[in-house]
């Protein structure tokens, strides 16, 4: 699959031990705190795993953001006509892991953001990429953080990441929610997402923690 060769290509040649952290960002706050933002980069199991396992993360929720449709289903945002994507909320404390860290985690570990609607195998404008904000600050952190890693060419093409204001989050079903965990062994699991959990363990030991993961 596309990803997971994208994946092994960076591990490879060192691209992901070398990748830049955000240089406009913002210091560790003094007090414990919980900020949002909402991250879709294709199917939504392997982008909540990942920031399950990021340190610093108090919560990480499967579900639809981005379009027009109040209370999607599965099966809506499946046919590509409520303009909403696959998207993950994390909800992070800011004295532990700043934004730049956890957009640094997306772009080199979640996913692959020079892929145009689409991610690996699953093609849609659900699948597309995207970094919904909840503040003015998040989306310039963003927004120059994609700016900063096109002009140094860290990617084989230029990044498609949108950058948007939330507009409102809707949790999946429950059946979506820890799917990797419950599901560790599922071919597609074993070959979308339990490598990117793996590749941030390896990548980023320091960021890492064992959640509740099966593998």
């Amino acid at each position: 699959m596309k990803l997971t060769a994208f994946l092994l290509a960076l591990a490879l040649a060192g691209g992901v031990a070398t990748f830049p952290e955000a240089a406009d960002d913002e210091p560790l706050a003094p007090q414990s705190g919980r900020e949002t933002i909402v991250l879709a980069g294709g199917c939504f199991w392997g982008v909540q795993a990942v920031f399950q396992h990021t340190r610093g993360v108090i919560t990480s929720t499967s579900g639809y953001a981005g379009g027009r449709t109040k209370n999607p289903s599965y099966e809506m945002v499946s046919s590509g006509r409520t303009g909403h994507a696959e998207s993950v909320q994390v909800v992070f404390d800011p004295s532990q892991i700043s934004l730049g860290r956890l957009l640094k985690v997306f772009f080199s570990v979640a996913h692959d953001p020079t892929q145009l609607n689409r991610q690996g195998p699953d093609e849609g404008t659900q699948y597309r990429s995207v970094i919904l904000a909840t503040s003015d600050r998040q989306a310039a952190i963003a927004r120059a953080y994609v700016a900063q890693l096109d002009a140094a060419r860290i990617f084989h093409g230029k990044i498609v990441t949108d950058v948007a204001p939330l507009q409102a989050f809707y949790q999946a079903e429950g059946y979506h929610q820890d799917y990797v965990f419950r599901h560790p062994y599922e071919p597609y699991i074993a070959i979308n997402d339990r490598p990117k959990v793996e590749n941030l363990k390896k990548q980023y030991p320091d960021l890492y923690i064992e959640n509740r993961s099966a593998f």
